[in-house]
C-alpha cells in the first residue's frame, strides 16, 4: 500500500496539470562561482583543488540523501482515481540529472544567457525524477556557472528545497553528509495504485464523520479554513473584473526562451528607501516600473501619463513562528505600476502608496484560498480548473515580479565561492516575460525569463533595470 504522505497534494499536482508544451512548470537558478582556492590556499579539508564535473557529481550524490524526493518520480493512478504518487526510481541515474556544458573560452555573460535560455526551454522528463543540474565551464577569469531546473511540483511540496540549495555550504569546508545506504523501494503495480486510491476515497468520509462527532474545535477550524478560502476566491473574482491593461508584455508564447540578467547592489536600494521611505520591495517595484517605461519607449509604444503595467507580486504570509522553516505560504498582490510617470521619485511614492493600501485592506489573494477548495475536487475536474485558471492569467496581470531575500553572507559549493545567483521563474500562458530577483551577499540579481519570439530585446530590458535604479539613486540627496 502507498502511504498517504507519498501522494501529491492538490497544489503540487496542479503544476503538472498546468504544464503544456509552451508553459514549462520548472523553476531554477543560474549561479556563478569563482574556482576554489588551490592546494596551497584555504579551500578547506574535503574541498577539491578544482571544481569539475566529477566534483559536482560527487557533491550531488552525497547531498541527495537529505531530500529523498530527488530520487523519486511521479506515478499516475489508473483512471485518475486519485492524485498521483511519488515512488522511488529503481533505475535512478545520477549522471542523467547532473550534466556538463561549456562555453568557448573565455565565455561571456551573453553566451551564458543564451545557453540558459536553451536549457530552460526544454521540459523535464516525467518518467524520471523532476530535476536537472548543469555545470557550465569556460567562463572568463576561470569562473564557472551552475544551472538548475526543478519542477514546481517538487519545490512547492513537503520539502520545498531546490536542488541547488542542497549543494551549498556556509563555509568553504563542505559539511560532511553520511551515506544513507539508499535502496529503492519496489515500484507499486497499477493494480496496487488503483486499490489504494479507492481505499483512500472510502476512508475520507469516515474521517470527516469522526471529526464532526469528535473535536468541536476541529470543526470550527475546518469551517474557518473554508470561509477563508471563500473570501480569497471572492477577492480573486473582484480582481478579475478589472482587466489588465493592454501591453506587449502579453503575447502568444512558444516553447523557446531567452534569458536576461541584471546585477545591482542592495545598498543602493537601502539608500533610496532611507531617503524616500517605504520598503526595499517598494524600491524594487519602482525600479521595475522605470525599466518598463524606458523599454516601452525603445519599442516605440505609446506611453502617456496614465499608462500602467499590472504586476502580480507574490509576498510571504508566513507568521513569525514560521520564519526559517521550509514550505511556501504566499499571497499575491496585484499592483498597477505607474510606468507613465516620468519622475522616478513620484513613481516610488505611488508604488509605496499602492503596496501599503493593499496590505491595510487585506485584498491579497492567498494561494491556499484556492487550494483549500480545489482539494475537494476529483483530479479530472481539478485538471480542467487548473487549465482554466491559466487561460485567465492574461486578463489578470501583465507581468510577474518575484523578490526573494537571500542570505547576506557568502555561500560555497565544494569550496568554490558563489558570486552571483539569478532566479528563473516560469512563464504563464500569455506572459512574454517573468521578472525574478534574489538578494544575496550585498547584491540584488534579476533573472528575466522570456519568450524567445515575443521578447527578442530581453537584454534591453535588463539594461533598463540597471539604468532605472541609477535614476532613483540620482534622487537621493
Amino acid at each position: 500500500m502507498i502511504e498517504m504522505t507519498d501522494r501529491l497534494s492538490p497544489l503540487d499536482v496542479s503544476f503538472l496539470y498546468l504544464e503544456t508544451p509552451t508553459t514549462a512548470m520548472h523553476v531554477g537558478a543560474v549561479a556563478i562561482f569563482d574556482p576554489p582556492t588551490g592546494p596551497a590556499g584555504h579551500a578547506g579539508a574535503g574541498a577539491p583543488a578544482e571544481f569539475d564535473y566529477e566534483a559536482l557529481v560527487d557533491l550531488v550524490s552525497r547531498r541527495i540523501s537529505l531530500v529523498q524526493r530527488y530520487r523519486q518520480k511521479v506515478r499516475w493512478v489508473p483512471g485518475h482515481l486519485a492524485n498521483p504518487v511519488w515512488v522511488d526510481d529503481e533505475d535512478f541515474d545520477i549522471s542523467y540529472h547532473v550534466r556538463r556544458s561549456a562555453l568557448p573560452r573565455p565565455g561571456s555573460i551573453d553566451q551564458l544567457q543564451e545557453l540558459v535560455g536553451r536549457v530552460q526551454s526544454r521540459q523535464l522528463d516525467r518518467s524520471r525524477p523532476l530535476w536537472e543540474i548543469y555545470l557550465v565551464e569556460g567562463l572568463s577569469d576561470g569562473r564557472f556557472a551552475i544551472i538548475t531546473k526543478t519542477h514546481h511540483a517538487m519545490v512547492d511540496g513537503i520539502s520545498a528545497i531546490d536542488i541547488g540549495t542542497l549543494i551549498l555550504d556556509t563555509s568553504a569546508t563542505p559539511r560532511e553528509i553520511p551515506d544513507d545506504g539508499w535502496i529503492p523501494r519496489r515500484e507499486p503495480s497499477s493494480v496496487s495504485l488503483a486499490v489504494n486510491a479507492v481505499s483512500d476515497s472510502l476512508r475520507r468520509p469516515t474521517q470527516v464523520i469522526d471529526t464532526v462527532r469528535g473535536e468541536l474545535a476541529d470543526v470550527r477550524a475546518v469551517g474557518a479554513r473554508v470561509a477563508g478560502a471563500a473570501t480569497g476566491l471572492l477577492a480573486a473574482a473582484r480582481t478579475s473584473l478589472r482587466a489588465a491593461p493592454e501591453s506587449p508584455l502579453n503575447a502568444t508564447i512558444g516553447e523557446q526562451r531567452r534569458y536576461g540578467m541584471a546585477a545591482t547592489d542592495l545598498d543602493d536600494y537601502k539608500r533610496v528607501r532611507k531617503s524616500h521611505g517605504g520598503t526595499v520591495n517598494d524600491v524594487v517595484l519602482a525600479t521595475v516600473a522605470g525599466a518598463l517605461r524606458v523599454w516601452l519607449l525603445t519599442r516605440g509604444e505609446s506611453v502617456t501619463s496614465a499608462t500602467t503595467v499590472r504586476a502580480m507580486v507574490p509576498v510571504s504570509v508566513r507568521s513569525d513562528d514560521q520564519v526559517g522553516t521550509w514550505g511556501n505560504r504566499v499571497s499575491a498582490i496585484f499592483v498597477d505600476l505607474p510606468v507613465g510617470e516620468p519622475s522616478p521619485k513620484i513613481r516610488l511614492h505611488q508604488v509605496s502608496y499602492a503596496m501599503k493600501a493593499h496590505k491595510e485592506s487585506g485584498q491579497s489573494v492567498a494561494a491556499d484560498a484556492i487550494v483549500a477548495l480545489s482539494g475537494f475536487a476529483p483530479p479530472t475536474i481539478h485538471s480542467a480548473a487548473a487549465r482554466l485558471a491559466s487561460s485567465f492569467s492574461r486578463r489578470l496581470f501583465n507581468v510577474v515580479v518575484t523578490n526573494v531575500p537571500g542570505p547576506q553572507f557568502s555561500l560555497y559549493a565544494a569550496g568554490a565561492p558563489m558570486l552571483e545567483c539569478y532566479p528563473v521563474v516560469p512563464l504563464s500562458k500569455g506572459q512574454a516575460v517573468s521578472v525574478g530577483l534574489t538578494s544575496y551577499n550585498g547584491g540584488v540579481y534579476y533573472g528575466l525569463n522570456a519568450d524567445r519570439d515575443a521578447m527578442p530585446d530581453v537584454d534591453v530590458l535588463a539594461q533598463c533595470i540597471e539604468e532605472s535604479l541609477a535614476e532613483l539613486i540620482g534622487t537621493v540627496s
